[in-house]
């Protein structure tokens, strides 16, 4: 099986820093702080345009969980329309109901627009909140979810490497998997080598300094080690993990 390398951007300029490092399928988001929210038209425009990468553009109006409003879908489902017809290859999303478990309707009606235009559906790591996997993919499977990013329900996949196994093991013929976070050059080839997983996400991650970011008295910092710094895709990142899980 052909081994896939996608790259988590959250912007045009993280897409374009992917592609020149090598990577054929990226995740369009912004706000990657937030875990990634719903990226701008033009960001997907201007990366189809002066890229060939095969794009995954997230759907996700907020932060925190995936239990959403009426109003709040009603939006993300506008936006889906908007990505599939400004030419994205695939849509990322995922809908829960407050007890965690999947929201089959909601879920249904993503799956059918997206196939409607002949494009991917991707269910994200709101799996990763589920209490019962097993349960959750078999239904993710029957309403046709072409692939699902799971971290094997830890916070990082190379933690989750057992249930990911199972779940390759079981369910791999009628579902894509796509392992994901905390996945890197040093450990990808790891994760797919003792999952069975042919598919790794990852952020490849590195930050660079705005010196605008803070005022005399005000501060829009949010990294931790550096109020300065905002994240970015590194070309050279992403080109050590292609060139891993290539050799």
């Amino acid at each position: 099986m052909e081994k896939i390398v996608e790259i988590c951007c959250g912007s045009y300029e993280d897409a374009y820093q992917a592609w020149l490092g090598g990577a054929k399928r990226i995740e369009l988001n912004q706000a990657l702080f937030l875990g990634g929210l719903t990226p701008s038209i033009g960001s997907l425009v201007l990366t189809k345009q002066n890229t060939d990468l095969n794009v995954v553009s997230m759907v996700r109006p907020r932060g925190a969980g995936f239990c959403y409003s009426d109003s709040e879908y009603e939006s993300m489902l506008l936006d889906c329309k908007l990505l599939l017809e400004h030419g994205t290859d695939g849509i990322a999303f995922g809908f829960l109901l407050s007890d965690c478990s999947i929201d089959v309707a909601r879920t249904k009606a993503f799956v059918d627009l997206i196939h409607s235009y002949g494009k991917e559906a991707v269910f994200h790591r709101a799996f990763d909140c589920v209490k019962d996997p097993f349960e959750a993919i078999e239904i993710l499977i029957s309403l046709g979810v072409d692939r699902l990013l799971t971290s094997g329900l830890q916070a990082k996949a190379m933690d989750g490497t057992s249930l990911l196994k199972q779940l390759q093991d079981r369910y791999g013929e009628q579902i894509q998997l796509l392992a994901g976070s905390g996945v890197n050059a040093t450990n990808g080839t790891e994760l797919m080598d003792t999952t069975g997983i042919c598919q790794i996400h990852s952020s490849c991650k590195d930050w660079k300094q705005d010196a605008t970011t803070c005022g005399t008295h005000v501060s829009y910092a949010y990294c931790p080690s550096d109020a300065y710094a905002y994240e970015i895709v590194s070309k050279e990142l992403v080109e050590q993990l292609v060139q891993k899980v290539s050799s």
